[in-house]
């Protein structure tokens, strides 16, 4: 890769929760919080920027993402399949994708524009191409959009729908899509990205209102905006390496907020990093977007 400035913005600690896999940041408009979760510890939690509280509930099965629903509460990408958390926190399965020879659990999504649940799959042990990408639609409807996936990670669209951009971290690549809002279909896959240095691999991704896109490096302590051309175009340094993902929010969606993990880390790795684990915050002067919400 070619090399390029790094950016000195300042990057702080919004919520130090030391979370063993924080994971799918995602801005709660309607109730002016960050939702992310903790897929090793089975937690969805709820950070307030406000009062700068951080709360969690726990889960039965291992949380991928959590994203608003329409009618209110969540929707997950849980264990192996799709549930609701109500508004009182009770956990409901709705449905379940099916399992072959090689288990697979979920992991990363997000909802297009149309309000269809996007979310993929990942071997328990990292299994080459044992993970599937999935669409819940409104009506409860599960599709398998792709196979023989490695693990399934983040995912958005840009601007103008037509285009989404998908990660599949054992590929070491951020593919882009042609995408038909009205149909939900997907066509012309071609690398977008491919970050294969080391240890460090793309996982989570984020677009934002000008059509950067923003993605999570893995073993990598960074934050990467690509340009719709694919060009590098600026990197955010993070204290720790195990960079999960990353979301705008805040009233004015100016606030980048970023997820980490701790899983894995050696205690000498913990002591050089204390704040992994934690939610951090940056303003990179740019606005994401409004969060899509699922409309079932």
């Amino acid at each position: 890769m070619k090399a390029h400035p790094v950016d000195t913005i300042s990057v702080e600690v919004a919520a130090a929760e030391a979370a063993q896999l924080g994971e799918a940041p995602v801005w709660d408009h309607a109730a002016s919080r960050l939702v992310w979760v903790d897929i090793a510890g089975r937690l969805v939690h709820f950070y307030d920027p406000l009062s700068r509280a951080d709360t969690c509930v726990a889960v039965p099965e291992t949380p991928g993402v959590a994203i608003p629903r329409q009618a209110g509460g969540l929707v997950l990408a849980a264990g192996h399949g799709f549930g609701f958390l109500d508004q009182d926190q009770r956990f409901e399965e709705v449905a379940q994708i099916p399992q072959r020879q090689v288990l697979a659990r979920m992991n990363d999504g997000n909802c297009d524009s149309a309000g269809r649940f996007w979310a993929g799959t990942a071997g328990l042990n990292e299994e080459p191409q044992a993970g599937a990408l999935y669409r819940l639609d409104p009506d409860l409807t599960v599709t398998r959009v792709l196979d023989h996936v490695g693990e399934s990670n983040g995912i958005d669209w840009s601007p103008d729908d037509r285009i989404m951009y998908y990660v599949d971290s054992l590929e070491r690549r951020v593919d882009a899509f042609d995408f038909d809002l009205s149909t939900g279909v997907i066509s012309n896959r071609r690398p977008f990205v491919v970050i294969d240095e080391g240890e460090a691999v793309p996982d989570g991704l984020t677009v934002d209102a000008d059509g950067g896109v923003w993605v999570a490096v893995w073993g990598g302590s960074q934050l990467r905006r690509f340009a719709p051309d694919g060009s590098l175009d600026r990197v955010i340094r993070l204290p720790t390496r195990q960079i999960t993902s990353c979301a705008f929010g805040g009233p004015d969606l100016e606030d980048l907020y970023v997820t980490s993990a701790r899983e894995g880390l050696s205690p000498e790795v913990l002591l050089q990093e204390p704040d992994a684990g934690s939610v951090f915050v940056c303003k990179p002067g740019v606005r994401g977007r409004p969060q899509r919400t699922f409309a079932g």
